[in-house]
Order: C-alpha cells, then structure tokens, then sequence
C-alpha cells in the first residue's frame, strides 16, 4: 500500500490558511504543485480512514493547562448544516445563536482556562442515531476523563441546561465546586418552608443558603441583569460570597468566544464530507487548529484574526508583486 500523501498537519495547516473555502477539493487545489502533490481523493480518504481521537488534543495542550489550578467550563455549541441531508451526526438542536431549533452537528466542550489562556481540552459529538447517549451522558464523561488526568479545579462552570441533578452529584463525587444557573422554577427549601420555586424565596445578591430539592445545601445568588431578567446562580461552595462568583463567572465567557474563533477561523462548520467519520476527524482537527491560533494569541499578543490575515497577506503580497491577468482588461 502506498503511504498517504496528507497528513494532520496538512490538513490543519489548510484550515489556518484558507479564508472562506474547507473542502478537500480546495485543500487538493493550493497544494504546492508537484510529482508528490496530493489530489482531493487524498484528503478525501484521509478523512474517512483516519481513527478519530481525541487524546491527541489533550496531548498538545497538555504543556499549556495547570490542572491543579484554573477553571473548566463546560458548554455545547451548534455547527450550522442547514441544508445538509446526507450528512452524518446531523440533526434538530437548540441554538443560541439563532435562538430556535436548528438543523446542524451537537458539539459538546471542556475548556480549561485561567482567565488568560483558553486551553479545549476535551469534546463530544452527539449522535442522533444513538438517542440513549445525550448531552449529559456526554458532559459526565469528560468530567470522569478530566478526573483521570489529575484535573483538581477551583471551580466547574456551565449553563442551566447541564444543571440536572446527575451532573451536579457527578461533580460532587469528584470532590469539586460547581457554579452553575439554574432556572426560576428549580425548587429549594429556606429554613425548612418547605420546597417552593426559587424565584419565590427571599434569595439576596451576597448569597443565601438553601436546600437544593433531591442533592442538598447550596449557596444560591439572585442577579438582576442589565437587560431587566432576573438570574439565579448556585454553587455547592458555601463558603463562596458574591465577589467570589463573580470572579469565577467572569472567565467562563470563554468558552463562548472560543466556540466563535473555532467558527470563524478554523473552518469547523465547512466540511462537506458525508460520513460521519470523516466529520469527526474535520472537527477535531479544526479544534487542534484553533489550538495554534490561541497558543500564538497567548505568547504574542496576536488576535485570531490578525494572525490568520498575517498569513493570507503574505500570499496577497507575492501575488501583487506580479501582474495579475485579472487585473487588466482584454483588448478590443
């Protein structure tokens, strides 16, 4: 058997390079030319035979995490597929983005992060043919994983969708602290009153502790936000004060922006490859490529943008250097 002609990174470094276009025949076409340049068949069978891992992110951002100190933050993210039919891994998920159901792939990510430096440490794809496994099975996984690698975090932070009481006891049995929102109706109990919804005890900004209905005591905080909502956070740390969660909420945004550059500058959501082998070993190398973004962005102060254009111009630059035949118009 002949040895491939593309490797992982060559396919990341496409993904760096390439402004708007992430199929394999696009990779095929800006290869340098020449007798061992490979053709978009390569790339192709790259993808679909190339065993999906996802250790191997953890092994490159290994040197850049502390695990005994910082944050991890815990979300999912939709990879717009609105008009895929074929496609593996597709189907009906709430967006944040869109604000409504959307047809697309369930990414599921850990973030590791110290306030400075966002390190994904770990991802999930949700299978629509296998409904016994969620999202949550999905985010108790990677907590279990990121115990075995020795993570002793100061706190896990996630939305009010992984709130369920299953991720909660997980995460105690961890022996961590949790910071989460919870929703209005989520039942507590103040000083033996007997379970009413949250939003109807008297629960102050400074914190107040309560009986959470089916785990135990919690420190619950009332938030009222800018745009007139009202937010209710808990924490399993009772000893934690408003300052304190505000402190820890802060850097959890990350995750947020780390979904965004993986969008916007690594190509995460262009694949046009069927099979659902070939999306996974896409996205995880689109995520090992935002790895190089974040590290350059980390070590010289460089955004993702500003770095990708750096490369893009270089390009531009040898090609203005010459006249382009698009450039002049055709005589008459």
């Amino acid at each position: 058997m002949n040895a491939p002609r593309c490797n992982d990174m060559d396919y990341i470094s496409f993904l760096l390079v390439s402004p708007l276009v992430f199929t394999a025949t696009e990779a095929a076409r800006v290869q340098p030319v020449g007798p061992r340049s490979p053709a978009h068949d390569a790339f192709t069978r790259f993808l679909n035979r190339r065993n999906p891992d996802p250790n191997v992110l953890w092994q490159e951002v290994q040197p850049f995490v502390r695990p005994a100190d910082g944050l991890l933050v815990l979300d999912d993210s939709v990879l717009d597929k609105f008009y895929a039919r074929h496609m593996g891994l597709i189907g009906r998920f709430w967006s944040g983005k869109h604000k409504r159901v959307v047809q697309g792939i369930d990414l599921v990510s850990m973030l590791w992060t110290d306030g400075d430096i966002l390190c994904p440490c770990d991802y999930r794809l949700v299978d629509p043919s296998q409904p016994k496994v969620t999202k949550n099975h999905h985010f108790q996984a990677m907590l279990k994983s990121a115990k075995e690698r020795g993570f002793k975090p100061r706190c896990v932070l996630f939305d009010s969708w992984y709130s369920g009481l299953e991720n909660l006891k997980a995460i105690r049995e961890h022996e961590w602290s949790f910071l989460t929102q919870v929703r209005c109706n989520r039942h507590v109990n103040l000083d033996r009153q007997g379970n009413r919804p949250i939003n109807e005890v008297a629960i102050t900004a400074s914190g107040t502790t309560v009986h959470l209905k089916g785990f135990g005591l919690v420190k619950a905080f009332r938030i009222e936000a800018t745009n007139g909502h009202t937010e209710f956070w808990i924490s399993n740390d009772l000893e934690m004060d408003e300052m304190t969660r505000l402190k820890e909420a802060e850097p959890a945004w990350g995750i947020e922006e780390y979904h965004r550059g993986l969008k916007q500058h690594c190509g995460v959501e262009g694949c046009q490859a069927r099979r659902s082998r070939a999306q996974r070993n896409h996205i995880g190398l689109a995520i090992r490529a935002f790895v190089r973004l974040e590290v350059h962005r980390y070590r010289h102060g460089v955004t993702w943008f500003e770095a990708k254009m750096g490369l893009l111009r270089d390009g531009i630059r040898c090609l203005l250097a010459a006249p382009l035949p698009l450039a002049s118009l055709p005589t008459a």
